[in-house]
């Protein structure tokens, strides 16, 4: 699968003149619900309207879904109102029940996408359909196997394809539901950058407080929409509750967000270059300076080869770890970006450490 700028044909053609926004319930959980919902989501900037129907739970006796049920309840709010509709796909028999029922937009959810052989089922049952299909990263941090995912979709003739950035699971205790790893998402789009990808801020952030904030992080990084959890009685949602916002809230959110231009002009763009020349200047110094730094590992190496000394010394790591993380914090850098550099720093110098004894 290679770049190309007809992977933006489907949403080109919407001809939007604001970013994808696709919102809707957790989960249909009645009629009424799913009609209220698409009705109060009718004057908003939504295009596409999403409910879960089959909703995979880590654990059994949860609320897993309605069923084919709610595929009819999606069928006519999307006569009622003319939004599209949307739902998540996770074997071949939940393919064929939404292509029955003319879903517009499916996706692959997370738990799904980490399973290639799921992937493959899903890619064999919609071959060459002209269907929008997004695919959500992978529960773990797997950018081979979130790309792995739409390669599979692409193999089969699906040509309308986006991804969508939900966050990564972690041990961490952090403030998110799911760690967003922006990086990863960057990644992607720095490989195919005419692949369309939206934020799922419901999912990464797992509070409804955070979801502004993330929409805007998305926006500032060129992601072109998102798919957020939208409920009339969030409180009393069946499932995902806290994650989830109103239609009203969804409006005001769409506009206050800022849209950031691509590129800018004249006096801005003479500014930008001289900046970024200066940032390439320093890059060039910090790769020196690590370079130089290595040096002295392989010489440190050395002599713990000569010595017959241990590679690793937990008490000497854990004092330049401090070090680094309060001397980060004088110069601005959170902590947890000093961290990852001087854990990074640290695992290639062992790694030219443990080349040297080894030989």
């Amino acid at each position: 699968m290679e770049n190309d700028k007809t992977l933006r044909n489907w949403l080109t053609e919407m001809n939007l003149d604001h970013p994808l926004v696709i919102a809707g319930p957790c989960s249909a959980e009645t009629e009424e619900q799913v009609l209220t919902i698409a009705h109060q989501l009718k004057d908003s900037d939504a295009t596409v309207m999403r409910a879960g129907i089959w909703k995979p739970r880590t654990r059994p006796g949860n609320f897993e879904g309605v069923g084919a049920i709610g595929l009819e309840w999606l069928k006519k709010a999307k006569k009622e109102t003319g939004l599209m509709i949307a739902t998540e796909v996770a074997n071949k028999t939940h393919v064929d029940l939404a292509l029955k029922a003319n879903v517009d937009v499916l996706w692959i959810g997370a738990r799904s996408t980490v399973s290639p052989f799921i992937v493959q089922e899903i890619a064999d049952a919609l071959q060459g359909t002209d269907k929008i299909v997004l695919v959500k990263n992978p529960v773990n941090p797997d950018l081979a196997l979130w790309l792995g995912g739409v390669e599979r979709l692409y193999a089969a003739n699906i040509k309308n394809l986006g991804v969508i950035h939900r966050g990564f699971s972690t041990y961490e205790k952090i403030k998110y539901r799911n760690n967003p790893e922006w990086q990863i998402a960057i990644d992607l789009q720095n490989r195919f950058p005419d692949l369309p990808i939206l934020v799922d801020p419901s999912h990464i952030a797992g509070a409804r407080n955070l979801i502004f904030d993330i929409c805007q992080t998305a926006l500032d990084l060129n992601y072109d929409g998102m798919i957020v959890e939208t409920h009339h009685t969030p409180d009393k949602a069946w499932s995902d509750a806290a994650q989830q916002i109103t239609p009203e809230y969804l409006k005001q959110m769409t506009i206050d967000l800022r849209i950031r231009k691509k590129h800018g002009a004249g006096e801005f763009n003479e500014k930008l270059n001289v900046l970024r020349s200066k940032i390439d200047i320093i890059d060039n110094q910090i790769i020196d300076f690590l370079g130089k730094r290595m040096s002295v590992a392989d010489e440190i190496g050395e002599l713990k080869k000569e010595n017959n000394v241990a590679i690793l010394q937990p008490e000497r790591w854990n004092n330049v770890l401090n070090k680094l993380t309060l001397e980060g914090e004088k110069k601005q850098l959170s902590k947890a970006f000093v961290e990852r550099l001087t854990k990074a720093i640290h695992e290639e110098s062992i790694a030219h450490q443990h080349k040297i004894i080894s030989q």
